[in-house]
């Protein structure tokens, strides 16, 4: 009879676990229903492993029997899935039960609602709690800081410390990460002040965050300091140093701290890659990012977008632009910064029929919608390949189409830039008392330079007005109008103009050019070898 009754339980049992897994069909959800003795066990059931619509169906059949561990599994479900309109269902039911949560489970809600971006309804139910502990407040500050509303999460981190709930390192490393600008930037020197003062200022997670925050603002100095004194480091610090000095242009003591942390034994990752290759595209070392390339391909390091960004960023800017387009078409995924480093690659070396071929590949595949890059790159690739006309109608279309793009001065600049090297300067100045912003003094200066080139002397003269209202004592300005007046064989105004510039002792200031440490030791480097070649 033992036996027996023990068959019985383990068959029971191997039937229900086959039937929780997948309880597709009416028929098994009744007898999991009738075989289970309690109807908690039944809504956990169906929470973790059925349908959510159906573990819905027996909160609402529960009623007042839902407590606290079925919403929390409930919640979690949601969460997991990003599942809105089944999470705030779940909320509803508490609220019409007359349920009130614990702190866990309010600060359950806030997470739901800030990963689902709903910041509004996350706020309301922190507004709503009788009781908030350190997690509630973490949670709805990462919430605004994850989302850009920088403000908000200062003055909610400052609301907490007036409340008297003391903040954790958790805290500690999402404010820093909030901060941007000067404020953002003075806020976070007075956070750096708490830490000091707490047990939180050598964790390394809010170590990285603030030696993050110094980088980004660019005082690397401190950075280091931070970087030097933490009592451990990861990868992330190592990489977020690294990185604080890769964009502030040290590309140099970016790649000499990266090559002194490999010898310390440190781990790397894609992100640590990524800031090495933007070192080496800054110093257009195209030897050691192909070494760093083959590194990566020997570790056999998952190839992230944005390390293929990089790679096609270093390639193009060291003029290798067969392998940029290699490790374009090879990748499987695009985001609209692969599309824009290809395309700035080949803007950047004239290749303005490439540029226009690959941004109509990009909108014959319709998956990326163009930003104000795409179009800068465009335009760019447009004016320095001849194609204008081509480049104009780009404009026109991004700019009033359903894919708009935000037209920016800079857009207008290049606009002005490509009508003028193509000589249409009655277009370009059409343009720009058109355009809906203000023209500067460089967008000015290009179109006076192409009325010298193509003798447009009266709108010459009307540019060369407006540019001297921006830029009184800029002696270029007088020179060109001087030397357009004599190209027209009006030599009466160019000494007029003349006399000027020597009344006002202006001196126009000379050209210069810079020739780096590094093509120095590489033109040393090839003369050595030719001379020993000679002899």
């Amino acid at each position: 009879m033992v036996r027996k009754t023990s068959l019985f339980f383990n068959t029971t049992k191997h039937l229900l676990s086959s039937i929780i897994k997948k309880p597709s069909s009416y028929n098994q959800r009744q007898l999991l229903y009738s075989c289970c003795n309690s109807s908690s066990w039944t809504l956990l059931a169906l929470s973790s492993n059925g349908p959510l619509s159906e573990a819905l169906f027996e909160m609402v059949k529960q009623g007042l029997q839902v407590k606290f561990k079925e919403y929390d599994t409930l919640l979690n479900e949601c969460i997991d899935q990003m599942a809105i309109r089944e999470g705030q269902r779940i909320h509803a039911h508490m609220i019409k039960t007359h349920y009130q949560p614990p702190v866990y489970l309010r600060t359950r809600l806030i997470v739901f609602y800030t990963k689902c971006g709903l910041l509004g309804d996350a706020r309301w139910v922190f507004d709503e709690m009788p009781k908030r502990n350190v997690v509630s407040w973490t949670a709805l500050i990462s919430g605004y800081s994850q989302k850009g509303h920088v403000s908000e999460a200062i003055n909610l981190f400052v609301q907490m410390l007036r409340s008297g709930t003391a903040p954790n390192e958790f805290t500690f490393a999402t404010v820093l990460t909030s901060r941007t600008g000067a404020v953002g930037f003075h806020f976070g020197r007075q956070i750096h002040c708490l830490l000091v003062k707490s047990p939180f200022g050598s964790h390394v997670y809010v170590g990285s965050s603030l030696l993050d925050m110094y980088a980004k603002a660019g005082k690397v100095h401190e950075a280091r300091y931070v970087f030097e004194n933490l009592p451990e480091r990861d990868v992330v610090s190592c990489t977020a140093i690294i990185s604080g000095y890769a964009q502030q242009g040290l590309y140099e003591e970016a790649l000499e701290l990266f090559r002194k942390l490999q010898a310390e034994g440190m781990s790397s990752n894609y992100v640590t890659y990524t800031s090495v290759l933007t070192a080496l595209s800054g110093l257009a070392a195209v030897e050691q990012g192909r070494q760093l390339h083959a590194h990566t391909i020997r570790l056999e390091l998952p190839f992230y977008t944005v390390l293929q960004n990089s790679l096609i960023d270093m390639y193009s800017k060291c003029g290798k632009l067969t392998y940029s387009r290699t490790i374009f078409n090879q990748m499987s995924e695009r985001t609209v910064s692969s599309w824009n480093a290809m395309l700035v690659g080949y803007s950047k070396h004239g290749m303005g029929k490439e540029v226009v071929e690959l941004f109509k590949m990009m909108r014959e595949e319709n998956k990326i919608k163009p930003d104000g890059i795409t179009l800068l790159a465009v335009l760019s690739g447009c004016s320095h390949g001849g194609i204008e006309d081509k480049g104009v109608k780009i404009f026109n279309d991004l700019s009033t189409g359903k894919d708009s793009v935000e037209v920016s001065i800079e857009h207008c600049g290049c606009v002005v830039d490509l009508l003028s090297r193509a000589g249409k300067v009655e277009r370009a100045f059409q343009f720009i008392k058109e355009m809906p912003f203000q023209p500067t003094a460089a967008i000015l200066g290009s179109l006076l330079g192409a009325c010298w080139a193509h003798l447009y002397v009266d709108i010459g003269e009307i540019v060369a007005k407006q540019l001297l209202e921006i830029e009184p004592e800029n002696a270029g300005t007088y020179v060109i109008l001087s030397n357009m007046y004599a190209s027209a064989g009006r030599w009466e105004d160019a000494r007029r103009v003349r006399e000027l510039i020597n009344e006002r002792a202006m001196v126009k200031e000379s050209g210069k050019s810079w020739i780096g440490p590094n093509f120095i030791r590489e033109a040393e480097r090839i003369m050595q070898k030719h001379n020993g070649m000679s002899n």
